[in-house]
């Protein structure tokens, strides 16, 4: 690009400058290391004149070379840095910036005018004008954006009580706009994932806004997959087949965030504390982060309560035909599933294992970790 063409111009010539700049002022240095024995030259042939020459280019040469080398990197940095100012100002309303930049120009106004009274100080002199140009050009942008209010209640119009109304009015706007414009983010968790069913309700389109993969998440997946443990490799395997299905078969959004933490050892308290920075709901099968991120405010879609909520609902005295299957837990019991893996206990079922029959609903149990149905034979 063009763009990226001009910016390795100029940050290779400002390397040029910055090397022959600092090698100048060690030209004495230099022409003692050339002077040195081990070199036999003897000074006198040089002057001084000449080794500032010497050093300017030679400066010139290392610090451009070094400039055009890291220049990609700098391009690189320069364009991240771009799009977070631009994301930053697109969240900001228009009368913030207007305060921000009418602050941070009188604030560099006035570092200008006690910069030229400090400059002569010896030394360090020429360094003050910078240090005051940050110091009252961020205090002059961060006091106007925060003291605006009281700034255009001093002011001689009559009218500023309006003003004030208008700006308030313009906060609420802009943030009720903000908010509709986030994006809606879903989380996924290791369980969910492997779980499977969320491929499912991705492609029956219930689930809207984008899917955000954690890369930590991803590195917990891949662990899991190279497991020395057949079970857990296959279960590993298995999560990272449903994202590629995600990614590729459905029309959604799916989105890998790199955001780790390092003070955080635990997946699902990274999970929480990544939801609570980009307001995201986290769709896990997990009990215990389930309550966890709802103690921490972060919202949770459970799938579990989901296929709860959309089991078909029995009553005590209904009838239906089942198989039954095995044992229960308890002398005399049988056990038999719906189709959607639902467990029905049947008193005195145990005489009837292997076959087909009738029974009738006594009683439903309503757990968080799924329903329990308990019959008899009709």
């Amino acid at each position: 690009m063009l763009l990226d063409k001009v910016l390795k111009f100029f940050i290779t010539a400002f390397a040029v400058v910055l090397g022959a700049t600092l090698l100048e002022f060690a030209s004495p240095l230099l022409a003692f290391i050339i002077s040195a024995e081990f070199l036999q030259i003897n000074l006198d042939i040089l002057d001084m004149t000449m080794m500032n020459v010497i050093s300017i280019v030679l400066g010139g040469a290392i610090g451009g070379t070094i400039g055009f080398l890291i220049s990609p990197y700098c391009i690189r940095k320069l364009r991240l840095f771009s799009i977070w100012v631009e994301h930053q100002l697109s969240k900001t309303p228009i009368h913030d910036v207007v305060a921000g930049v009418c602050g941070l120009a009188i604030g560099l106004i006035i570092a200008n005018l006690l910069g030229v009274a400090f400059s002569r100080i010896p030394l360090i002199g020429p360094y003050i004008p910078i240090i005051f140009s940050i110091v009252f050009g961020y205090l002059g942008l961060y006091i106007t954006i925060k003291k605006r209010n009281d700034i255009i209640s001093i002011l001689p119009n009559r009218n500023k009580d309006t003003i004030i109304k208008e700006t308030h009015k313009a906060e609420h706007v802009s943030s009720e706009k903000n908010k509709k414009n986030l994006p809606s983010y879903k989380l996924l968790d290791t369980s969910v994932i492997i779980d499977g069913r969320i491929a499912d309700i991705c492609k029956t389109g219930f689930i809207e806004g984008t899917l955000l993969i954690p890369v930590f998440v991803l590195e917990e997946l891949q662990f899991i997959a190279d497991s020395s443990d057949l079970l857990k490799r296959t279960r590993g395997r298995r999560g990272l087949d449903i994202l590629k299905r995600i990614q590729t078969e459905f029309d959604m959004l799916v989105e890998i965030d790199h955001h780790d933490y390092d003070d955080i050892s635990g997946v699902d308290s990274k999970l929480i504390r990544l939801g609570q920075e980009i307001g995201a709901k986290i769709i896990t099968n997990d009990f215990n982060l389930n309550k966890v991120a709802d103690l921490q405010g972060v919202q949770v879609l459970n799938i579990n309560e989901l296929a709860n909520a959309i089991k078909p609902v029995v009553i005590p005295g209904e009838t239906m035909v089942v198989t039954i299957v095995k044992d229960g837990k308890e002398q005399g019991q049988g056990v038999a599933y719906l189709d959607d893996g639902t467990m029905i206990v049947i008193e005195n079922g145990h005489k009837h294992l292997n076959e087909t029959l009738e029974v009738v609903v006594t009683s439903v149990l309503q757990t968080s970790a799924g329903r329990m149905i308990f019959a008899k034979p009709k």
